[in-house]
């Protein structure tokens, strides 16, 4: 098997678990605020996935989301799984703004502006230290007994 996620090479890894990771997707030019959550298991589908650990896995990109949207305030977070070029289960976590270069389109559309927006340069490690906040809350919160 050849899986570019089952391995990788030159992630921006933002958070790492036993069963996923998080990353800073960084090569996607009409979507410059693109995180990937990423199941560490070869698995196609969700529903390959015991109910458990798909709550934990889309608790992971809800999280991310929030996190995004705490850093770089966007018109929309677009969440996607789609699998047909990698099927290997994974979640893309994308900020959108009313200026980027597709929107209101999929940022895999053809683009119909340059980008009119800055992003912070250091984002994806601000939204890292919120992902690491979060993972202690999310800890916290197991340990006494939540979900």
């Amino acid at each position: 098997m050849n899986c570019p996620l089952c391995a990788p090479t030159a992630e921006h890894v933002l958070l790492e678990r036993p069963l996923w990771r998080v990353i800073a997707v960084h090569d996607e030019a009409n979507a410059p605020a693109f995180c990937r959550v990423i199941w560490r298991e070869h698995t196609a589908e969700m529903t390959d996935l015991p109910p458990a650990r798909r709550a934990e896995l889309m608790d992971a990109v809800y999280r991310v989301e929030a996190a995004m949207r705490q850093v770089l305030r966007p018109a929309k977070i677009n969440l996607a799984s789609l699998g047909n070029m990698v099927p290997h289960l994974h979640w893309h976590v994308i900020a959108r703004f009313e200026d980027d270069a597709c929107f209101p389109a999929p940022v895999w559309a053809q683009a119909v502006r340059p980008h009119a927006f800055k992003l912070p340069e250091n984002w994806a490690e601000q939204v890292k230290t919120l992902l690491n906040q979060s993972e202690k809350e999310y800890s916290c919160f197991n340990a006494q007994g939540g979900t």
